[in-house]
């Protein structure tokens, strides 16, 4: 399995993403800032990943305190959730996992100080073991709707290398693999930062699973042909009503699929979900560097002085989205009702 990421006695240790695919290197990140610097440099990318990595994070920061007693170290944890705080704005599972370690804080902060510290790092531990177990879950919920043969498309890389293991939306293309399902990955390349082509089909070609990788302007043509039976997509932040936030270009492929008939699904962990968000219109966006735009592989592609939009997210609406897939099962529209249900806010009836 590839190791995303993990905890160690010198620091969180990080597959470099930006490295992929032609070198397989590590970093261990050695304080907080550091971890901090990984995500925000995308070291290590992917919503779940985030998520897991901010605790480890704030778990490390809280380790190396020379705080002496509680309140003290309460004055260090909150500088250290905030810097987390400020790395990625548009992936919920970071802020999920911030508030979560405060909670952790809350409930033993009238233990002595080496036991909180021991406490949070814990609680991050934790978080690594139910990603993995989350993802295994979607894996069989999702597996159940893929073809029983044909093209698959996925957008950007939701797979191992975006979480703890094993992956959302390329957890349920292997779990419908090991079900018994002929499938065919395409994965296109996702511009402007390339995690189809460097991350997704490096992925699964050391897996052994059979991909075709396409340029993004290639999955209409796809579609039409009946290369692509169905389109599977991962997520950073799914409103209230299900409309969608994930990297950009997934917006372009809903439509896509829409037009030609072909279901179009979102996995992720219950994490992404964002029931305080009640729509996509309120979903912060990330804006990133232009150089990732007028440069290619550290070569210029661009005239000088020409202006760049860089969003690193759109967001899909609901309406085109056949099926969101979680750990706790598949939820269709309308997904106002069916996630609410999900959540626990309302009886079984939607959700399965």
């Amino acid at each position: 399995m590839i190791k995303t990421l993990e905890w160690t006695n010198e620091g969180v240790k990080f597959i470099d993403q930006t490295k992929l695919p032609l070198e397989e290197t590590y970093v261990t990140c050695r304080t907080y800032q550091e971890v901090a610097t990984a995500i925000r440099e995308m070291i290590v990318r992917g919503a779940p990943a985030i998520g897991v990595a901010a605790a480890m994070g704030i778990a490390l920061g809280v380790k190396q305190s020379d705080a002496r007693d509680a309140q003290t170290l309460r004055l260090e944890f909150d500088r250290i959730c905030a810097t987390m705080g400020e790395t990625r704005p548009t992936a919920v599972n970071l802020f999920w996992a911030i508030r979560r370690m405060h909670e952790k804080f809350d409930s033993v902060a009238a233990r002595p100080v080496e036991q909180i510290k021991a406490n949070l790092l814990q609680e991050a531990q934790q978080m690594y073991v139910e990603d993995i177990a989350a993802n295994e879950a979607m894996g069989r919920h999702g597996a159940t709707l893929m073809p029983a043969s044909g093209g698959v498309l996925t957008h950007c890389n939701a797979g191992a290398l975006a979480t703890c293991g094993y992956g959302t939306a390329l957890g349920v293309i292997r779990a419908a693999i090991e079900a018994g399902k002929n499938i065919h990955v395409f994965a296109d390349e996702t511009r402007p930062f390339l995690q189809g082509s460097r991350l997704t089909a490096w992925e699964l070609t050391k897996d052994g699973i059979q991909t075709t990788l396409i340029a993004d302007n290639m999955a209409g043509a796809m579609m039409k042909q009946g290369k692509i039976k169905a389109v599977i997509v991962g997520a950073d932040r799914i409103a209230a009503n299900g409309d969608v936030a994930n990297k950009i270009g997934t917006y372009t492929v809903a439509v896509l699929a829409k037009e030609h008939g072909l279901p179009f699904y979102v996995a992720a962990p219950w994490s992404t979900v964002d029931m305080n968000t009640p729509t996509g219109d309120q979903i912060p966006i990330e804006q990133r560097s232009p150089k990732e735009v007028t440069h290619y592989a550290g070569k210029q592609v661009a005239p000088d002085g020409v202006l760049v939009e860089n969003p690193a997210f759109d967001v899909t609406p609901s309406k085109y989205v056949t099926a969101i897939i979680t750990e706790r099962g598949i939820a269709k529209s309308p997904y106002a009702e069916s996630l609410k249900e999900a959540a626990g806010l309302i009886e079984e009836r939607i959700f399965r």
